[in-house]
């Protein structure tokens, strides 16, 4: 309670006390629930390895200003335990008046890199709560897609006590957006003997894949004979060139940390990686077999349910799938097509909330360069429900794959055996936005649907795709259950 006393009346709006926190703490005094319950009751989640030493230095500024309680290290707790044992203990005060009103208004802060971000959505996402906590992200990873497309910028914050309440402040005026979350599915024949096709990530695992794992015997999706993965992703998934230098530059990270401290390194490091591996004059340097029209057949569903060959041209050595309108740094892949685009081709702006991920192809990093002109876009493929790559034997043995920021690599059948990776419209959560962030939501009256003179870049207009579709849901990732005897109803 002396903790409380002290603080200023702006940093109790978020403040909260112990005992809502943690079960075995007794209530600070009886008095505490006579004052006025926070206007914006905030859990910050910080990933102490993101942003070089910025990380540390969140955690210590956030616990200097709020309970220390409330702010969490992922270095030293995962976000499912800390939501299981928070939710649990505000079931036990369902009958405590101002418990009840910081469930009812409690949002969620998050520090890190995309891949860390993701990591607190498949959480959240996994809770399926009525009304399941909004999220912030604050930018501590290099390139922030995330929190770029949601208004809270792309370059690593200060870590100072002004810097921390500026942010605060933006919370407390923050609007809530729906967007939409995907869910991911790969599977492969067991292999025969070796040549196992499981994905390999740079060292470890990221924790931003923790849902993507090998499903267990009883899962719905096992399929006898074959290694059935899932997972989900909120910003993009990527197959290619992009992903391939992803993966270099995870691995040397990996290795060096010590080289990593800096975003603007970081970034430089990146297109360093681009020029080494020849992704500039891909043409020259990588074969056909490289292609994604060579690696892959692909397929998209749109909302009347009906599957379609996509065509894929033969140029193309990149495809993402993208959920938001920040890409690599900020980049928009899909930009706004024309209003002759809409008609002809039935394309629409890349809203958040619409239940389609747009289809983006690149030829070479030179294409990728193009997203800085003003309307700049690469090739826009398709809108789709769902998309279904399907990779046979070839004349490569693997290629590299990368979600939301966290890349791996793929091997790829040496017999005839298939891998097969699905994307499918999971449903939708909570994000924190302000109010005048480049995320568009598709109910939002005030949301252009189209933008006149918009330049075009797509040099493969007549590769038309159809609209439409409603179709089933996987189902969220069995990473976090509320014990059975815990009505789940009453837990938001």
């Amino acid at each position: 309670m002396d903790r409380y006393n002290t603080l200023s009346d702006f940093l109790k709006e978020f403040y909260i006390p112990t005992y809502v926190l943690l079960q075995e703490a007794e209530e600070e005094e009886e008095a505490l629930p006579t004052f006025q319950p926070p206007a914006s009751p905030v859990l910050v989640f910080i990933n102490s390895k993101s942003g070089g030493q910025l990380g540390g230095e969140l955690i210590l500024t956030y616990r200097s200003l709020l309970n220390h309680n409330q702010v969490f290290d992922l270095g030293q707790e995962t976000p499912d335990k800390v939501l299981r044992r928070i939710y649990l203990n505000l079931e036990r005060l369902k009958d405590d008046d101002f418990a009840r009103k910081i469930r009812e208004k409690l949002k969620i802060i998050v520090a890190g890199g995309d891949g860390t971000a993701g990591w607190l959505l498949g959480v959240v996402c996994d809770l399926k709560l009525s009304h399941p906590p909004p999220i912030a992200t604050v930018p501590l990873g290099t390139g922030n897609n995330l929190p770029f497309a949601f208004g809270w910028g792309k370059k690593n914050p200060g870590t100072d006590r002004n810097a921390v309440e500026s942010f605060l402040d933006q919370v407390l005026k923050a609007k809530e957006m729906k967007i939409d979350n995907w869910h991911i599915l790969m599977r492969m024949k067991t292999p025969k003997e070796g040549g196992s096709c499981d994905p390999v990530a740079p060292l470890e695992l990221p924790h931003s894949l923790h849902a993507f794992h090998r499903v267990s015997p009883t899962d719905e999706l096992n399929k006898e004979g074959c290694h059935t993965f899932r997972g989900g992703f909120w910003n993009y998934f990527s197959l290619g060139m992009d992903a391939q230098i992803s993966y270099a530059f995870h691995s040397e990270r990996k290795l060096h940390p010590e080289k990593f401290k800096n975003q603007l390194v970081n970034q430089s490091t990146y297109v360093k990686l681009g020029c080494t591996q020849g992704w500039f004059c891909a043409s020259l340097f990588h074969p056909a077999s490289r292609n994604i029209a060579q690696l892959a057949k692909v397929n998209i569903a749109t909302r009347n349910g009906h599957w379609h060959d996509l065509h894929i041209p033969h140029s193309i050595r990149s495809i993402v799938c993208l959920n938001l309108p920040s890409f690599s740094g900020g980049l928009n892949p899909w930009g706004t097509p024309n209003p002759r685009k809409q008609r002809d081709r039935g394309l629409t702006p890349p809203f958040v909330d619409d239940g389609l991920i747009e289809v983006v192809g690149f030829r070479n990093a030179w294409h990728g360069l193009v997203l800085l002109a003003p309307n700049g876009n690469g090739t826009r493929l398709a809108q789709a429900n769902r998309i279904r790559f399907e990779f046979h034997k070839g004349a490569t043995d693997h290629t590299f794959m990368r979600m939301d920021g966290e890349p791996w690599k793929q091997p790829l059948p040496l017999d005839d055996e298939t891998v097969m990776v699905e994307i499918s419209h999971l449903g939708q959560v909570n994000m924190l936005a302000t109010h005048d962030c480049r995320s568009r939501s598709v109910f939002d009256p005030l949301t252009p649907r189209h933008q006149d003179g918009a330049e075009e870049y797509d040099d493969y207009e007549d590769e038309s795709v159809a609209e439409g579709e409603e179709f089933r849901k996987f189902g969220a990732a069995d990473t976090f259950k509320i014990p059975d005897e815990v009505d789940i109803s009453q837990l938001s």
